[in-house]
Parts: C-alpha cells; sequence; structure tokens
C-alpha cells in the first residue's frame, strides 16, 4: 500500500521491505533527532495488521506463540513469535489487547501466511481472526512524545515509544498534529542502536529465538508447550546457541554501507564468520551495523563487515 504521506514536502519512497512509506523527508540526521528527544512520529503504514477476536482469543493464541498471553493485561504491549516445528522463527506479532480485541502488527507481506496458519489450528476455539490492513495503519511515536493517541483504535505502550493503530482513512489528517514526520531510515537508525531484531532482516530460514536476543522480549521460558518449544528449552538449558548478534561500529572512514547479507570476516581470513544483517548512518554513533555471527567468534576482535572494520558491542554472549 501506497501511503498518503509520501505527498507529504521533501519525502524520498523507501525501497525494498519498507516500499510504500518514505525513507526519509529530506533531513535524515534531523529526523533522528528529532525522534531522539521525544518529537515527530514514523509513518509505519506498510505494516501488515491483524486483529484476534472472540472470547477464546488470548488462551488460544496462548497455545501458538512463544509468549505467555492467556491473562494478558488490557493495554499491555508484547512481543512474540511463531516457530516451526524445529524451532525456527517464523513470524514475529507485536501485540496488545484492548479487552475485546487482539491487535497485533507485523513484517509487511507477512500478514496473509500468518493469518493462514492461525486459521489451520482454530478448531474448536471461539476466535476469529482477520486482516486489518486495509482499514488500519501503524505510526510510530518516540518516548517523550507528548502527542495524543486520540483516535487510534489502540495503542501499544513501549520503553522507547507508542505504536498506534490508527483507521487508514484518517492516516493524513491525525497525523497532521503529531509533529515533523521522520522516515524509516531515521527509525531503523535507531532501531537498530537499540539491538531490536527484526524479521527477514536479523533473521533467516535457520534462526532460533536465541541468536538474536529474542528470548528478553518475545519468548516466555515457563510457559507450557507450543510448536517449537523444545529446541527454545533445549538450547536455553543445555547449551549455547550457534550464531550471535552482535553491533557493529564501523569504521567512519569508509564511505559505504555494508548491505544485508554482506558478508562479515576475521581480519585475514577468508571464509565467513557470518553476515550483516541491518546497517545504519546514526546521527551520534556515526555508521553501524547488527550483524549473525559464529558464536565462537572472539568478542574483542575487529571484524571486517564488507571490507569495513568495526568492533562488536555483545548483545547475545558468546
Amino acid at each position: 500500500m501506497k501511503s498518503p504521506l509520501l505527498a507529504l514536502p521533501g519525502a524520498v519512497p523507501a525501497e525494498g521491505a519498507d516500499e510504500g512509506v518514505a525513507a526519509h523527508y529530506g533531513g535524515l540526521f534531523p529526523e533522528q533527532r528529532e525522534l531522539a528527544a521525544g518529537r515527530g512520529f514514523v509513518d509505519l503504514s506498510h505494516r501488515g495488521v491483524l486483529t484476534v477476536t472472540g472470547p477464546d482469543r488470548l488462551s488460544w493464541l496462548h497455545l501458538l506463540i512463544t509468549q505467555h498471553v492467556s491473562a494478558l493485561p488490557p493495554q499491555q504491549a508484547t512481543d512474540a513469535l511463531v516457530l516451526s516445528p524445529n524451532g525456527h522463527v517464523e513470524h514475529a506479532l507485536y501485540l496488545v489487547d484492548d479487552g475485546e480485541t487482539t491487535w497485533a502488527h507485523v513484517e509487511p507481506g507477512t500478514q496473509q501466511p500468518l493469518i493462514a496458519y492461525l486459521e489451520s489450528m482454530k478448531f474448536f476455539y471461539q476466535v476469529e481472526v482477520a486482516d486489518a490492513t486495509g482499514d488500519y495503519a501503524v505510526v510510530f511515536l518516540p518516548a517523550g512524545s507528548e502527542v495524543s493517541a486520540e483516535g487510534a483504535a489502540a495503542v501499544r505502550e513501549l520503553p522507547y515509544g507508542r505504536d498506534l493503530f490508527v483507521p487508514r482513512a484518517e492516516l493524513a489528517v491525525l497525523t497532521a498534529g503529531y509533529g515533523p514526520a521522520a522516515g524509516v531510515w531515521a527509525y531503523e537508525a535507531l532501531r537498530i542502536e537499540g539491538h531490536r531484531p527484526r524479521l527477514g532482516f536479523e533473521t533467516d530460514h535457520r534462526t532460533i529465538p536465541h541468536e538474536v536476543d529474542w528470548l528478553s522480549t518475545a519468548v516466555h521460558l515457563q510457559k507450557g508447550c507450543y510448536r517449537g518449544q523444545e529446541t527454545v528449552a533445549r538450547v536455553h538449558n543445555l547449551g549455547k546457541p550457534p550464531r550471535r548478534l552482535v553491533l557493529l561500529n564501523l569504521d567512519g572512514t569508509e564511505e559505504k554501507l555494508p548491505a544485508h547479507g554482506a558478508e562479515v570476516l576475521r581480519p585475514g581470513q577468508d571464509r565467513p564468520v557470518g553476515f550483516v544483517t541491518s546497517s545504519a548512518r546514526h546521527h551520534e554513533l556515526g555508521p553501524i551495523a547488527l550483524a549473525l555471527v559464529k558464536r565462537n567468534t572472539p568478542v574483542d576482535e575487529v571484524l571486517l563487515a564488507d571490507g569495513v572494520p568495526g568492533s562488536q558491542d555483545v548483545i547475545v554472549p558468546a
């Protein structure tokens, strides 16, 4: 879906996974600074939105996802995953329940496969799953924002800001009072700084939650069984994940940013130890990247991300 906010002055369309919204509005670093100061908003209307209604919605979801939601209090935000039978990450959901409806936003284009899976697991439960992407859009307000959420159908309160589910037809009107618009490039730079993994960027077909630190936000280790739970428990209790997420503080003298999928090497070696998952130019830290590397890669070693040197900040312990 193409956002109406692409008509704002200076808007430059994003490409790839974020197509449909603005990459920036003419000032990458100023937009980051505004968000960091608690001002402005980010148009995330390209993300998928789904709703689950019915009296069994929370107890039913509890059986299918990695998070403990059977008694999720109204208005409390949480993150959750859907895993394969082998424990690999298939979907990431960003949830809130308003007392009658569970709202979730997901990566662009992933809502239909997710809904198909959920529909196949309904059985006798009293639940209804709907793709609400055509009716509702996601808008992000940074932590410290004094903007009223009036007009939003649901709100996810987070340590780093708020996700608003707003009527898509009112997107342009509502956000006109939210302050300066910031593009997804600014949002991504702050996401990378905050070590927050993103499905399809920090993950591939064999990612398990432990590798990207989703155990701390999206997995409840004491809940009952769900698909993939055996792998989660086994790795947590008996071993360590084969890979680990790191933040790379890249050499600022280099002009290029390593792209998603670029090889990460140890100096003097030809065999990759991992790959770049996301990269950005940060308004304070300079060029930074997240990378998924082999667990036994020395944590104090400067790595080469597509030839660009970068020191490691440990996210997932070796």
